[in-house]
């Protein structure tokens, strides 16, 4: 079998001409092909250009067979499923012909065998029949995946798109996109940072500017692939910064070496114990092998530093960013939160029916549920912003919440200033050290918010509530791994390891959650 997508040399640029990748050559056949990278590498831009959307800068593509997309649903919550599905037409027909109102068009536009291949792909995407007028709002965010992915089923393409497809899913949706690829039995291309996901596929297409590379098997094996390559590049540097010092220092006593030959010949001429001519000859060479002996240290030099500067190159580009967080002082037992027999309503429906939970010290507790389910509801409650409709809240006045836009930054100011904004006790000196122990160094405290990818921008709200005097004792997170690439989660999870407070988090990433030691779990 022939490709179903073929790759030839491509690259790609932003509309303003910033490189994305570039010599990138892939064939797609039956097979699951995970892509990553850092974000703004062209992810996304790769399937836009594949769909013929955007431009390529360079090489050529070719499709064999049909292409399909699975997207995140974005129809409004009044469109009904029919309409989702892009059926509403097509059942019209259908309905018309049963009650006897048809015309001669619509007997030759029926698709007759729609209900039966409808209802078997509703079945495989996991869903009992459903009535295609409800609303898409009444439907769990897993449903109206199973939703979408029943419409690619009804006419399967022979490469399917996915992009980012877990984002926003809660588990049932996550599981819904996880068999689909598990039992596609055509190609397909998944741009995703869901490492349960990635697990499954046959490859991993990896994007940067500077490199493009394609690695046979799943996540785990890419994963200790690159963890290999980033051991070998700082190998690389520590030798390299050795091999420099060393040259630098043989060139220090090359040139010691020589000015004391230099003094000791001075010192013979002027015992005038020797003729003229021999003195001269004796200087001239000398001066030239002197010469000779700096040049070839200076040549040294150079090669070790022009060395040391690649070796860190490579580090750059491989090693993630690192962040220090500064202890918190909490207790073992301190009581950080309670809820006791908490109800909230919202109008006359129940978003939370007898809450009942503590949490104490620095335990480590996940929040779950479907989406809908009111886990942001308890967030906002548990900060305070809701007040209980009935039942009781304790909260320690050391906790701090991060919601999924990080909504506290002001995306009009610069870094530095939203720092200050949010603890008027730094001065600017203090704010710069702050952001600089969350890796933003030097001149990035002058970045605007709104130009920060969606790692920074959780990388700065940590900044700005772990800079706050007292530290909080409990962080509150709600997602924090959506839109989030890769890179920048294994940099979040190393952090809150190393925080030693308490925290409360929402997040459909079992990976995530492992790494960052929940120990448990609270449903709703």
């Amino acid at each position: 079998m022939s490709a179903f997508l073929t790759l030839d040399a491509i690259a790609l640029a932003t509309p303003a001409g910033r490189p994305l990748f570039s010599s990138l050559s892939l064939a797609v056949g039956r097979e699951r092909i995970g892509v990553v990278g850092r974000n703004g590498t062209g992810k996304s831009s790769l399937l836009r250009a594949i769909l013929g959307e955007i431009p390529l800068q360079a090489g050529s593509l070719a499709i064999e067979g049909t292409v399909g997309l699975l997207r995140q649903t974005t129809q409004a919550d009044n469109q009904t499923a029919c309409e989702a599905l892009g059926l509403a037409e097509h059942m019209d027909i259908l309905r018309r012909i049963e009650t006897g109102i048809a015309d001669d068009v619509d007997f030759e536009q029926a698709d007759w065998s729609l209900p039966q291949r409808l209802e078997k792909a509703l079945l495989a995407a996991g869903l009992p029949v459903i009535d295609l007028e409800r609303p898409l709002g009444s439907f769990s965010g897993g449903e109206r995946t199973r939703i979408a992915i029943a419409g690619l089923l009804l006419d399967p393409p022979d490469l399917l798109l996915l992009d980012e497809p877990t984002n926003n899913l809660d588990q049932d949706g996550r599981n819904a996109v996880i068999a689909l690829l598990a039992s596609w039995r055509g190609g397909a291309l998944v741009v995703s940072h869901d490492r349960d996901l990635l697990e499954g596929m046959d490859r991993i297409l990896s994007l940067s500017p500077t490199d493009v590379a394609i690695h046979t098997g799943g996540w785990s094996s890419w994963a200790a692939k690159r963890d290999a390559a980033a051991a070998r590049a700082e190998a690389e540097l520590q030798n390299a910064t050795r091999q420099l010092r060393s040259a630098r220092r043989e060139a220090q006593q090359a040139h010691e070496r020589q000015a004391r030959r230099d003094s000791a010949g001075r010192a013979y001429g002027a015992s005038g114990s020797a003729p003229a001519i021999l003195l001269g000859r004796q200087r001239e060479r000398a001066e030239n092998s002197g010469a000779r002996g700096a040049v070839l240290s200076e040549q040294k030099v150079a090669m070790m530093a022009g060395s040391l500067a690649s070796a860190r190159e490579k580090v750059d580009v491989i090693a993630p960013l690192t962040m220090a967080m500064s202890p918190c002082g909490l207790p073992s037992h301190r009581l950080l939160i309670a809820f006791e027999d908490v109800c909230w309503q919202a109008g006359e429906r129940k978003v939370i029916d007898t809450l009942s939970f503590e949490l104490r010290g620095p335990e480590r507790v996940a929040l779950s549920g479907r989406n809908g389910a009111g886990k942001t509801s308890v967030f906002k409650l548990a900060a305070g912003l809701l007040t209980p409709t009935s039942g009781r809240i304790q909260r320690s006045d050391r906790l701090a919440w991060l919601d999924q836009s990080v909504g506290m930054l002001d995306r009009a100011m610069t870094l530095v200033e939203n720092i200050r904004h949010l603890n008027p006790a730094l001065d600017e000196n203090a704010a710069r050290a702050a952001l600089a122990r969350f890796a933003f160094r030097n001149k990035e405290g002058e970045r605007l918010v709104r130009d920060l990818s969606g790692g920074e921008c959780l990388r700065a709200g940590l900044a700005c509530v772990l800079s706050a005097q007292p530290i909080p004792q409990l962080l509150m997170l709600d997602e924090p791994t959506n839109h989030l690439d890769l890179d920048s989660i294994e940099v979040i999870e190393q952090a809150l390891c190393a925080y030693n407070g308490a925290l409360l988090v929402v997040s459909h990433d079992p990976r995530f959650l492992e790494a960052i030691g929940v120990t448990r779990h609270i449903a709703l």
